[in-house]
C-alpha cells in the first residue's frame, strides 16, 4: 500500500470543553511489558514517533504502567515530537503497597502528589488530560475532582478524566468540574457500558475513549492463531484461561468470516466497529510492532453502515463470551462498583 493512500485520523471533539484530538489515540501500556515482555526505550520510542507521523496525536499512559517506566518512556519520546501537537493523557489513583499488593486511592493530598510526579516524568508542565484511573470508593468522588479542580486552576492539567466510574460517580463528579472523557473497557466482546454510561456521557457531553478496543489483542488472534506468551498478563484475566479461550476461538472464526467480506483482518473490522460507534468515540488501540499501528491506523478505511453494525452485533453477542473481561483480582474495581460515598457537608 502506497503511503499516499493511507488514512490520517479525523481530528474530533472530546467532551464538550474544546478538547481536540486524533480520532484514534495510541495506548502506551504494552510498550514497557504487559501482555508481552517490555521495549528498549529506542524501539518504543519508534513506535510513538510513528503513531505521530501518521497523524495519532493523543498517547494515553498511567504511573502504574510498568509502574513508572512508560511515563518516562513517553516522556523521553515527547522531546523529540512537537509539543504542541501531542494530547498527553496519564492517570492516577492505582498503587501498589510494600506487599505488591494493588489498592485504589483518591484522597486530595495523594492526587496533588501523583500530579506533581507524573509531569517530572513526563518532562512536561500540563498534562492534557488527567484521570482518575480507578475509583476509589473510600473518598466522596467530590473531594477527589475538587483536588483536579484545583490542579486545572493552577495550570498544571488542562482536562479530566474518569476510568471505570459509575453512572452516580460521573454525575456527581461533573457537577463539581466538567468531566472531558470517560476512560472504560468497549469492544465487540465489552458491552456493558452500552446501556447506561454511553447514554450518560452522550446527555453531559463527556467524551468515551475505549481502552482494548481489539479485546486485549483477541480480535487480533492472541490466544487462537498466536500463543499467549508465558510472561503476558493475560493469563491473569478469565476470558484467556485455557477453557474459555477454546469456546472464545468461535467468536474469532465468526470475525474472520465477517471480515473476509468486508476485506480487512478481524482486528481492523474490530477496530472500525468501535471506530463507528460516534464522532464523540476516540479508542486507543496499543500495540509494539510498528505493522500492527499501521494496521490499526488503516482501520479508519473500513466504511460500515448500519446494516453492517447490526450484523456485527447480531453475529458477535456479548452472552457467548466465555469469562470475565478484567483481571480477577481487581475484578471488584470496575465501574459497577465504582460508587464513592456521598460528601458530608
Amino acid at each position: 500500500m502506497d503511503t499516499q493512500a493511507r488514512p490520517v485520523p479525523p481530528r474530533v471533539k472530546l467532551g464538550i470543553q474544546g478538547f481536540e484530538v486524533s480520532k484514534l489515540g495510541f495506548g502506551c501500556m504494552g510498550l514497557t511489558g504487559a501482555y508481552n515482555s517490555p521495549l528498549d526505550d529506542e524501539a518504543g520510542i519508534a513506535v510513538i514517533a510513528h503513531a505521530f507521523s501518521r497523524g495519532v496525536t493523543l498517547f494515553d499512559t498511567s504511573d502504574v504502567y510498568g509502574p513508572l517506566t512508560n511515563e518516562i518512556l513517553l516522556g523521553k519520546a515527547l522531546k523529540q515530537l512537537p509539543r504542541e501537537q501531542v494530547q498527553v493523557a496519564t492517570k492516577f489513583g492505582i498503587r501498589h503497597d510494600e506487599s505488591g499488593t494493588r489498592t485504589v486511592c483518591g484522597r486530595p493530598e495523594y492526587v496533588r502528589a501523583c500530579c506533581e510526579a507524573s509531569l517530572r516524568r513526563l518532562g512536561i508542565d500540563c498534562i492534557d488530560l488527567y484521570y482518575q484511573h480507578r475509583i476509589d470508593t473510600t473518598t466522596p468522588i467530590e473531594e477527589t475532582i475538587g483536588e483536579l479542580k484545583k490542579l486545572v486552576e493552577e495550570g498544571k492539567v488542562k482536562y479530566i478524566g474518569l476510568s471505570e466510574a459509575s453512572p452516580d460517580t460521573i454525575r456527581r463528579a461533573h457537577a463539581v468540574h466538567p468531566i472531558t472523557a470517560v476512560q472504560m473497557e468497549w469492544s465487540l466482546w465489552s458491552r456493558d457500558i452500552e446501556p447506561e454510561i454511553v447514554p450518560l456521557c452522550r446527555e453531559l457531553g463527556i467524551g468515551i475513549v475505549p481502552y482494548s478496543p481489539l479485546g486485549r489483542g483477541f480480535f487480533g488472534g492472541r490466544g487462537v492463531k498466536e500463543q499467549v506468551s508465558a510472561e503476558s498478563n493475560l493469563h491473569g484475566i478469565p476470558r484467556f484461561a485455557p477453557e474459555n479461550l477454546e469456546k472464545n476461538k468461535q467468536i474469532y472464526l465468526r470475525m474472520e468470516e465477517l471480515a473476509n467480506k468486508h476485506q480487512c483482518s478481524p482486528a481492523q473490522l474490530a477496530l472500525a466497529w468501535v471506530l463507528h460507534q460516534g464522532d464523540d468515540v476516540v479508542p486507543i488501540p496499543g500495540t509494539t510492532k510498528i505493522k500492527n499501528l499501521d494496521s490499526n491506523i488503516d482501520s479508519l478505511k473500513v466504511k460500515l453502515t448500519d446494516e453492517d453494525l447490526k450484523e456485527m452485533g447480531s453475529q458477535i453477542r456479548e452472552e457467548d463470551v466465555a469469562g470475565g473481561r478484567q483481571f480477577t483480582s481487581f475484578a471488584h474495581t470496575t465501574w459497577k462498583y465504582a460508587d464513592t460515598p456521598k460528601k458530608q457537608s
